[in-house]
């Protein structure tokens, strides 16, 4: 049977705004209906950021407790990943949120170069933020932005620093960082496979235009895809998208051009080994 494909979309991010794309949803109460329809389209895990008032990046907890009341409520069973990525914060404040005990949060375990900035996730940091998902059982989404990230997600796994199976997430087409280039993407299809074994469950992250691209590569591949407004506010060159569920719609035809089912909310919590949840 074809495995189903998990389809996360990433709604908000830290830096599209409502002058990029009107859909871009920036308050709680947007996010959470943005969320929903996505979910209702196919989605199974939303990445969330929160923003302040003036749309600026925000790793305020009391955001992030609302954002997740409010899709527990709307979308339940969906699982809800949490960022603590570097644009919304610094040190430690980026992980302020987990004592929230989210299903996932993203975790970057290496440095990368940004399109006007250094990517920084220092060990230390990187440790303790590891240490903090242990502690709340939250299981992390590497966010690989080059090979190197894989290989630091393995040394922490057998270091007893990551407990499961390593989900790793493949970032492509980040200007200065890993272009979208296939025979890489292979390559760290195989490298994962061989790391963490044959069915160890893995996702890819096109930015841009990009986003199509790898939506492709990963659902005919067998892996997981990453779609939302955080990564591409468009359907095309000349076509802004309309909502995050428009994007979600885009990933779930092309599962049907592969014969891939599109997961359940249910199948994608057994495929990622997180704590199951009464609705």
């Amino acid at each position: 049977m074809t495995p189903p494909c998990i389809i996360c979309v990433a709604i908000t991010g830290s830096l599209p705004t409502k002058a990029d794309n009107p859909a871009v949803p920036t308050s709680i109460a947007e996010q959470i209906e943005s969320t929903h329809e996505a979910f209702e389209a196919g989605a199974t895990i939303m990445h969330a950021h929160v923003r302040n008032e003036d749309e600026t990046p925000s790793s305020d907890p009391e955001k992030f407790a609302r954002l997740k009341e409010g899709v527990e409520k709307h979308c339940p069973g969906m699982i809800i990943q949490m960022s603590t990525g570097g644009r919304s914060g610094a040190g430690k404040t980026r992980g302020g949120m987990l004592p929230l005990r989210p299903d996932m949060a993203s975790l970057s375990v290496g440095s990368n170069n940004f399109p006007t900035r250094v990517y920084e996730n220092p060990p230390d940091l990187v440790a303790w933020l590891a240490s903090e998902m242990k502690t709340y059982d939250i299981k992390p989404e590497i966010e690989a932005f080059d090979l190197s990230h894989i290989f630091r997600a393995a040394a922490m796994h057998q270091a007893g620093e990551i407990a499961a199976t390593p989900y790793v997430q493949f970032v492509m087409g980040v200007k200065n960082a890993m272009p979208v280039d296939r025979e890489v993407f292979d390559f760290y299809i195989h490298t994962v496979k061989r790391l963490f074994g044959e069915d160890a469950p893995w996702c890819a992250a096109g930015i841009g235009p990009n986003q199509i691209v790898l939506n492709e590569w990963a659902i005919s591949s067998g892996g997981h895809a990453r779609t939302g407004l955080e990564d591409n506010v468009r359907l095309d060159r000349t076509t802004l998208a309309p909502s995050n569920a428009a994007l979600v719609k885009r990933a779930v035809e092309i599962c049907e051009k592969y014969d891939r089912p599109v997961a359940t909310w249910q199948q994608a919590r057994e495929i990622l080994g997180l704590r199951k949840v009464a609705v």
